[in-house]
This record gives structure tokens, C-alpha cells and sequence, in this order.
């Protein structure tokens, strides 16, 4: 008999009070998510099962004991959509720090990692993971590069890419699907993307931007099953109605207070709702949380405790196809969690497989990294640049005017149009205008620097450079001070990539991350702390308003599969027509100033 199949049948007996339980939870009132019921029960425990939830008091026969008198026990939490990298840490630090705010199971998408990496980088993420307490599911991602023609990444996913990660056990479907263009047109490459997962058997994760309509419909009929990237109430009620799983995001919480309005509204809250944190970085991990944080919102918003743990819970194990978690129930998983209070969520005690594991918000011990296994590192190809690299330059025009194409606003872009004037070759950035630069960073191939104009994020006084920055992770670098931007540039080469921020010949602020150029092998308080100084430092560069938000339109410059305009490192590109475009509309020399004076 297996070890599991033994376990079972231990809990068998257990239940029928032939022997006794190895952990007995007693005076408690537990979250039924099947009901909706708070009500009081004791949970007894087998190995890392629960055997039975029984009337309070009614079996005293165990090995060990724990009450909890006038607490809540929860099933373990579950995030449905996480990009683990945007936390900044490595499995195992992320893992200790939603472990103890009662996150217990997570479907993590290493895109950003395969997009560096390719399918080495997916099985980093499995073989990171796997001996971890928190149950990570990995996703096989989709969207490698998320555009192709427009960006180019570490790697490239069609269909025999997709077969051999779906045939992984630890990975539990294709991630979400990216390329909604290459979807509704019938690319061969998207169709053999989700044939593949349609095959597996496995779930088929969506990204349903601005879809409504015949599009929505078409996207379904491709064999999409869920959608995360939710713009407004409405949109949330035609994909919730259309029969897609939503993932309500805590990346987005000023969408919540209409969300949660809309979905009161509805005569029945389905069990296609649940939440996901998507993407989180380190310190408001660590000081506001992830997926707790994000059903203090919700509760906040007006929706009953109870219906957001459904969400986190049941709903999240129905969609992922974990019929072992989600319920406090006899045969299902012994995940738990202890709230003192279903006002404001906190998690007093974490159990796993039966296990105590955390206690007020700290992991009784900590996790190790997995052994034999090699993180990535030296991954930012490129030598060492000059000022002379990030100058505009048009035509070879040495002196005269130009009309110029640029990128309007930050995450949500526009196309604008400028005229400039060129001195010395380069052109004169106007004033309320800085630089946006781009350039490849995987060795695959020439790796010229891209360069466009950028309004509406002020005159940086200075420069900030990352490499993390979706979907590609290619080198970017924000400024108006090119001496500035080669600073910053060449510090994250220097340290294997991460964030920098640049000013009058100085590095204000400096954020390694030498894993995959995107996490850190710090301590999480440190790095959380040096991630919180660059943040507050960008103030001294440019006007942020909120800092959070526009660290997030850094991160998403890039972004070539949204619509408007993105510099990616093959071109200005339009992601309405998926073309590659001239930024120049219009140039001359000027006769008069073809000479120096």
C-alpha cells in the first residue's frame, strides 16, 4: 500500500473513531464555503488530511491538541494568476511571506522568466518550487515573446514548446494568452499554442483586454476559459456573463468599489469569481500583503467575509481543478488558516498538510532553496554603453527640423506628433518631452538601440533604467540627460540587471537583481527596503503621481500587445495594427546651419 494510500486509510479509521486523530482542532467556528454557514465544529486531523469536521466536543482521542476558541478556521487561501518575478524574490522567499498571510496555494506564470529564458526558465520556476510547503501549479506561458514581429525576447513558444511543458506534471495549463490579435486572426502560431493546451487537457488562462462583443465571443470559441485583465464593472458583468472564470486583480483596486457594486447586484455570486494578486512588488508584499490584502479590500468594499474567502477558496480550487482544497471537509488537504476576526482579515495561525507552519504573521522556520538547483544569472548580454548611444538622431541630418512621431502618456498611450529641431545630429528634446530608449538584452540579435520621444511623464530630471520590463525584458532607459542614462544603463550591466535611478552624475538609487535580471537573492526586508528608497528617490528624477502607478507604467512601457504606440527593441510599434512604424513624418536639412558658425 502506498504511503498516500495508507494515509487515506488511516484517515478512514480515524473518522469512524477507531483510532485516534494526530491533530485535533477544537472550539472554533469554521467558514463553510460550501454553505456559506459560520458554525461551530472541531476538525480532526490525519497525516496531512482532514479525516473529519464533527460536532464540537463530540471526540476528545487525538495525539495532539490545539484549541482555538473564538476564531475563524478558513481553507488555505489560493492566488488563481500570479507573475511570481514581480515580487523581485526567488520561490522560496516569496513563498515564506504569503505562506504566513495565509496564501497556501498559488498558479504561478513564469513568463517573465520564459521570456528571458525560454523553457529552461519554465523549469527553473517547477524545480524552484516544487519542494516548497506553498502549492505552486505552474502555468506553461503563451505569450513568448507576447508579440511577435514587434519585440523580440529570450525565446520563442509555438505549439512543440507548449507540448513539452504541458506534459510536465507540475505544470497545470497554458498561461494566459496574450496574443488576442493572433487568436481572433487565426495565427498558426496561436492555434497550435492553445490546440496544445486544448490536447493537455489542462486549463487555458485568458487575457481579454478591451474584448467585448463578437471579439469576446470568438475569443471563448477559441477555447479561452478565464479572464484577470478587467477595465471596469461592465466589462467584468459581459465576461462573467459570457461564461468566462474572472480573476478579480489587486493590481487594479480602484476598479474594486464598482466590481464589487455590480456583482452585489446579480441574483446569484457565482462560482466563476475568484481573485488573483497578478502582479506585486516586494515592499507591498511585505507591508500590505497579496491575496489577504486584496479580500480586505473587497471586504472593505461591502462584500460579505464569507463570499470573498468563497472566492479565494472553493471557487479558486474549482477553476483550478483541485478537488483537494477549498473546503474544510473530511478528504480534502489540511490547509487552514486561523482569522481572529471576518471584519479585517489577518492571519493568526497557518496549518499546512497538517501542519502548524506560521503563527502571527511569521513562518515558524524557514524555507530553504531547493537543492541541485542553479539560478539564472548573466543574463543582461550587452557591453558596456556610451552617452553618445542614447542621442536621437534622424536621417543623418546634421542641422535642421524634423516632424516627429511620439508616445503620449504612460500605460494607456497615444499617438501625438512634434516638431523638433536637429543640432549636431541630434535632435532637441523638446521641452515637457524626455527619451524613451530600448535595447536588446538576449544576444539574439544585432541589438541596435531604439529611441523615441515620450510626453506626459514630465521632464525627468535625470534617468531610470530597468530590466524588468514586460513583456520582454529587454534594457530600457527613461531620461533627458543621455550622460545620465548611460550611468544608469551601465550600472545594471554591471550588476546583472534590476532598477536604477540616475541624476547629475550620481546613482541616487540602485536595485540589483542578477537572478534573470528580475529577482533578488537578498533578504526580502532588504531588498523591500531598497526597492522602497528607489521608489521614494524617483521623486528627486521626475513627478510621479502615484509612485506606485507609474512604477507600474515602467514596468508596462513596453507592453506592444497593448493598443497605442510602445517602443519595444525592434521599433516604435502600434499595437492596434501590429505594424512596425517610421517615426519620422517629416525631415530636412536646414542649408544655413549645414555648417558650424
Amino acid at each position: 500500500m502506498s504511503s498516500n494510500a495508507e494515509n487515506r486509510r488511516r484517515a478512514v479509521q480515524a473518522a469512524r473513531g477507531e483510532s485516534p486523530f494526530d491533530l485535533l482542532l477544537t472550539d472554533a467556528a469554521i467558514v463553510d464555503m460550501a454553505t456559506g454557514e459560520v458554525r461551530e465544529a472541531d476538525v480532526g486531523i490525519v497525516g496531512d488530511m482532514i479525516a473529519s469536521v464533527h460536532p464540537r466536543g463530540s471526540r476528545s482521542d487525538t495525539l495532539e491538541r490545539h484549541s482555538l476558541p473564538g476564531v475563524y478556521l478558513s481553507p488555505g487561501l489560493m492566488d488563481t494568476h500570479v507573475h511570481l518575478e514581480s515580487s523581485h524574490l526567488p520561490p522560496e522567499r516569496y513563498a515564506e511571506i504569503v505562506l504566513a498571510q495565509g496564501t497556501t496555494a498559488v498558479f504561478w506564470d513564469p513568463h517573465e522568466l520564459a521570456n528571458v529564458l525560454g523553457v529552461a526558465g519554465v523549469r527553473y520556476a517547477v524545480e524552484a518550487s516544487r519542494h516548497l510547503p506553498l502549492q505552486v501549479m505552474v502555468a506553461a506561458p503563451s505569450s513568448v515573446p507576447s508579440t511577435p514581429g514587434l519585440e523580440m525576447s529570450g525565446a520563442d513558444f509555438a505549439g512543440a514548446e507548449m507540448e513539452t511543458m504541458l506534459g510536465w506534471p507540475e505544470v497545470r495549463g497554458v498561461a494566459e494568452v496574450m496574443d488576442m490579435h493572433g487568436v481572433l486572426h487565426g495565427s498558426c502560431r496561436m492555434q497550435e499554442i492553445v490546440q496544445a493546451g486544448l490536447n493537455s487537457g489542462k486549463l487555458i488562462e485568458g487575457h481579454a483586454r478591451g474584448l467585448s462583443g463578437a471579439d469576446l465571443q470568438a475569443y471563448l470559441a477559441a477555447g479561452v476559459t478565464s479572464d484577470h485583465e478587467l477595465t471596469s464593472a461592465d466589462d467584468a458583468l459581459e465576461k462573467l456573463r459570457a461564461g468566462l472564470t474572472l480573476e478579480i486583480r489587486g493590481s487594479h483596486p480602484y476598479l474594486l468599489p464598482d466590481i464589487v457594486k455590480a456583482l452585489k447586484s446579480l441574483p446569484h455570486l457565482s462560482s466563476q469569481i475568484t481573485v488573483c494578486t497578478d502582479d506585486v512588488p516586494p515592499d507591498m508584499l511585505l507591508e500590505k500583503g497579496g491575496i489577504i490584502a486584496l479580500l480586505n479590500l473587497l471586504i472593505e468594499h461591502g462584500l460579505p467575509a464569507t463570499d470573498a474567502l468563497r472566492f479565494a477558496t472553493l471557487n479558486a480550487a474549482i477553476r483550478l481543478q483541485r478537488h483537494d482544497l477549498g473546503l474544510i471537509a473530511a478528504g480534502r488537504r489540511a490547509d487552514l488558516v486561523v482569522f481572529d476576526s471576518l471584519e479585517k482579515l489577518e492571519a493568526r495561525a497557518v496549518y499546512v498538510a497538517g501542519r502548524q507552519i506560521a503563527r502571527d504573521g511569521k513562518l515558524l522556520n524557514a524555507l530553504s532553496a531547493a537543492v541541485g538547483v542553479t539560478p539564472p544569472r548573466n543574463t543582461l548580454q550587452l557591453s558596456p554603453l556610451q552617452a553618445t548611444d542614447f542621442a536621437l538622431r534622424v536621417n543623418d541630418i546634421q542641422h535642421g527640423t524634423a516632424r516627429l512621431r511620439h508616445i503620449r502618456g504612460a500605460r494607456f498611450t497615444q499617438w501625438g506628433e512634434v516638431d523638433v529641431q536637429i543640432r549636431n545630429g541630434e535632435v532637441q528634446i523638446p521641452a515637457g518631452f524626455s527619451l524613451i530608449w530600448v535595447k536588446h538584452r538576449h544576444g539574439r540579435h544585432e541589438a541596435k538601440p531604439q529611441i523615441a520621444l515620450l510626453e506626459g511623464w514630465g521632464e525627468l530630471r535625470g534617468a531610470i533604467a530597468t530590466s524588468y520590463s514586460h513583456d520582454s525584458h529587454n534594457l530600457v532607459v527613461l531620461g533627458r540627460n543621455a550622460e545620465d542614462m548611460a550611468l544608469a544603463a551601465n550600472q545594471l550591466i554591471a550588476s546583472g540587471g534590476g532598477m536604477a535611478l540616475a541624476q547629475n552624475g550620481d546613482i541616487l538609487a540602485h536595485v540589483a537583481m542578477p537572478i534573470a535580471g528580475m529577482l533578488s537573492d537578498k533578504p526580502a526586508e532588504t531588498l523591500a527596503a531598497e526597492f522602497r528608497n528607489l521608489r521614494d528617490l524617483s521623486a528627486m528624477v521626475a513627478d510621479w503621481e502615484p509612485p506606485y502607478r507609474v512604477f507600474k507604467a515602467i514596468e508596462g512601457t513596453c507592453l506592444a500587445c497593448n493598443a497605442g504606440p510602445h517602443l519595444t527593441d525592434l521599433g516604435l510599434t502600434d499595437g492596434t495594427t501590429r505594424q512596425i512604424v517610421d517615426p519620422v513624418l517629416d525631415s530636412r536639412e536646414t542649408p544655413e546651419h549645414t555648417t558650424q558658425q
